[in-house]
């Protein structure tokens, strides 16, 4: 049985995370950190930690600044970069001085994903896993109704809220945790862009993906309605030091159960959809003899 135990991890500006370390009952065999999606909590990873520690694997889920305990959106100041130079910088740190010698590995999920290449210090990492990573230009959401919706969310309700109470109030709307006003501003100017943070000159996306030099998997899933195969391939043009596979999964490969943009780690999806990464993982950190 997995062993998980609380700590706290202290950023290069001081700022001091929570995190949980799932540890396996036998020998370790690597580390994955598992980088969460915007507005999700390290609570929703933990069933698909603990699987891999079934594995031999020791697991690092942890929030972003500003995301979780609830009523801290507000007193955080913090955007998607912060997280990025911040936090996933100092989680990569920490888990390398934990474990010392052993495979680095990394889960992203939607801005996790992203996050995974925005960090230099993603340099560390043996492999990495992006699902659901898409370039989130509002052009690439091919239904209407939703194009709509997320432009209602992004473009007035979130600037809106943003700006009058200094966060977004996901967690009343039912669609998350709150988010920090810096971060919902700047994910409403980069859904505009036809690139989406490829063209916000003070990103510099390019540059910071094209330094990493690792095996990726991609994963993208048909009924993700922010993120069609092309917004999943775009982020992969710019992995071009790394050697990148691309899957694509259906609610066909899950006994017809739906995944769409945040489903792929719901634990229903734990025997058809997870032993592809859980396998992925294993193949890029051996047991060691």
């Amino acid at each position: 049985m997995a062993l998980s135990t609380p700590h706290r991890i202290t950023c290069a500006d001081g700022f001091e995370l929570q995190s949980t370390l799932h540890s396996p009952a036998g020998p370790i065999r690597g580390v994955v950190l598992v980088h969460p999606a915007t507005a999700m909590p390290a609570s929703m990873y933990f069933a698909f930690a603990e699987r891999l520690t079934d594995d031999g694997f020791a697991v690092v889920t942890y929030n972003y600044r500003g995301v979780h305990p609830s009523g801290v959106a507000k007193r955080t100041h913090a955007g998607f970069l912060t997280w990025a130079d911040q936090d996933v910088d100092a989680v990569t740190r920490w888990a390398a001085e934990q474990y010392p010698g052993l495979p680095l590995l990394a889960v992203g999920h939607s801005f996790g994903g992203h996050a995974i290449g925005l960090s230099a210090s993603s340099q560390q990492l043996t492999a990495a896993v992006m699902v659901a990573a898409q370039a989130g230009s509002m052009r690439f959401i091919h239904s209407i109704r939703e194009r709509m919706l997320v432009a209602m969310y992004l473009k007035l309700i979130g600037p809106l809220c943003a700006r009058v109470l200094g966060y977004m109030p996901y967690a009343r709307l039912g669609l998350g945790e709150d988010v920090p006003a810096q971060a919902l501003l700047e994910w409403s100017r980069w859904a505009s862009l036809p690139r989406f943070y490829f063209d916000a000159p003070n990103v510099d996306a390019a540059a910071r993906l094209k330094r990493l030099r690792m095996p990726v998997l991609a994963i993208g899933l048909d009924d993700d309605p922010w993120g069609p195969p092309e917004a999943i391939d775009l982020v992969c043009e710019h992995l071009t030091g790394c050697t990148v596979e691309r899957r694509q999964f259906s609610p066909a490969d899950s006994l017809g159960q739906g995944i769409c943009h945040l489903g792929f780690f719901r634990e229903h999806h734990a025997a058809t959809l997870w032993p592809t990464v859980r396998e992925w993982l294993r193949r890029h950190a051996p047991e060691r003899g």
